[in-house]
């Protein structure tokens, strides 16, 4: 990618590509509005009896890293997800991380914690913030697309 795009529109473009990918899988896709507190797009089987939530997240980073808010510790519902996207280039395929709340929920609470105790430059603590990281540099939620359910 060339030209310098906004976070706004990274987002943007995150939600749109995750739509495709559920709608080629056989799954409904509805992106909501942005007034959603908190879901990107609601998920279904054609039948319209099994539906999920999805946050979607996206970066255009090198590694599968994501910024998360302090929210994300507390959002631990079964039927809510995140996709996280990894964007590269123009010819180069997004690459879709499919986790649960509760993973995400977990990871981000005990690696602030472990952060927050550990010292920084010159050996001084972290403050805290709200501010989260999210990683999955094993790929353990790379195309897990069954974890959300819908078939």
């Amino acid at each position: 990618m060339d030209k310098k795009i906004s976070s706004i529109l990274t987002g943007v473009a995150g939600e749109y590509f995750v739509a495709a990918e559920l709608s080629l899988r056989g799954y409904v896709a509805s992106i909501t509005l942005r007034n959603t507190k908190g879901i990107d797009i609601v998920a279904s089987n054609e039948e319209g009896n099994k539906t999920v939530n999805i946050q979607v997240k996206t970066n255009r980073r090198k590694k599968p890293q994501w910024i998360m808010n302090k929210k994300a510790e507390n959002i631990k519902d079964k039927n809510m997800f995140y996709v996280l996207v990894l964007l590269f280039d123009d010819i180069t395929s997004p690459e879709y991380y499919i986790v649960p709340s509760r993973d995400v929920a977990n990871y981000v609470e005990k690696g602030h914690k472990k952060w927050l105790s550990t010292p920084g430059r010159g050996g001084k603590m972290h403050k805290d913030t709200i501010m989260r990281m999210f990683e999955d540099l094993e790929k353990k939620y790379l195309n897990k697309w069954g974890l959300l359910g819908l078939d």
